[in-house]
């Protein structure tokens, strides 16, 4: 897999480690004739986890990767499908079609192109903060991240809140991330990530499709005839 693959990989499942952590909590309804220009950062999360809450859906993305060492942009797009409790589809439809699909536990990688499959266990290949350690509790994410208003990124007719996640843990794969939020929806619309030698990823998602029936034959794989198969690193 090529290094700027392998960061939209890696991004991808940051992306989905928030978006899956947010669908772990069972929340009572929230008002939603609610003002919600003016709230604050623990009101933010509750009415985005309200918003994830046992869901599951679609949406199309447009993902961004800059490679500083090698002054490097790469530009990908495709769909992601999302159930509850950690079923995760990514279909990369350019430049390079690709397939990311787990069930929670399994992890497959699928290049139809190449007739190429890894595979690898999922708990294991996202602990050290990449999905699976945070999915018994969505507490930890606050546990484990200092969370707060973007500055300068407050005003009233801004249709989206912008905030900015720092580990409490540091390591070298995130130093920071940024979530914009609707303000309207609470749907998580574009996530940026930062790592220790300053390559920035950046997710944006939209046409949301919430309430969606998705079988679960869309997160589980066979592996084609033929297929070259390998083991995920872990």
């Amino acid at each position: 897999m090529k290094p700027a693959a392998t960061k939209f990989f890696f991004c991808s499942f940051v992306l989905i480690e928030i978006l899956v952590l947010t669908c772990l909590v069972d929340l009572p309804h929230l008002n939603a004739a609610a003002d919600n220009s003016n709230l604050s950062v623990d009101q933010i999360l509750d009415r985005v986890e309200n918003t994830y809450t046992n869901s599951e859906f679609s949406a199309h993305f447009i993902q961004k990767s800059f490679l500083k060492a090698m002054d490097i942009m790469d530009q990908a797009s495709g769909k992601v499908y999302i159930k509850y409790p950690g079923k995760m589809r990514w279909e990369y439809e350019t430049p390079d079609r690709q397939i990311f699909i787990t069930d929670g536990e399994k992890l497959w990688v699928y290049r139809p192109d190449d007739n190429q499959v890894q595979v690898g266990k999922a708990p294991s290949f996202f602990k050290s903060g990449k999905g699976a350690s945070f999915l018994s509790d969505i507490s930890l994410v606050r546990q484990k991240f200092d969370i707060s208003l973007k500055t300068g990124q407050q005003d009233e007719n801004d249709p989206f809140y912008y905030l900015k996640l720092i580990p409490r843990e540091k390591t070298l794969d995130i130093t920071e991330i940024r979530l914009m939020v609707s303000k309207q929806t609470f749907h998580v619309v574009q996530v940026i990530t930062i790592d220790l030698y300053g390559d920035q990823n950046r997710i944006d998602l939209l046409n949301f499709a919430f309430g969606v029936d998705l079988d679960d034959s869309l997160f589980s794989f066979s592996i084609p005839p033929g297929a070259d198969v390998l083991q995920l690193d872990e």
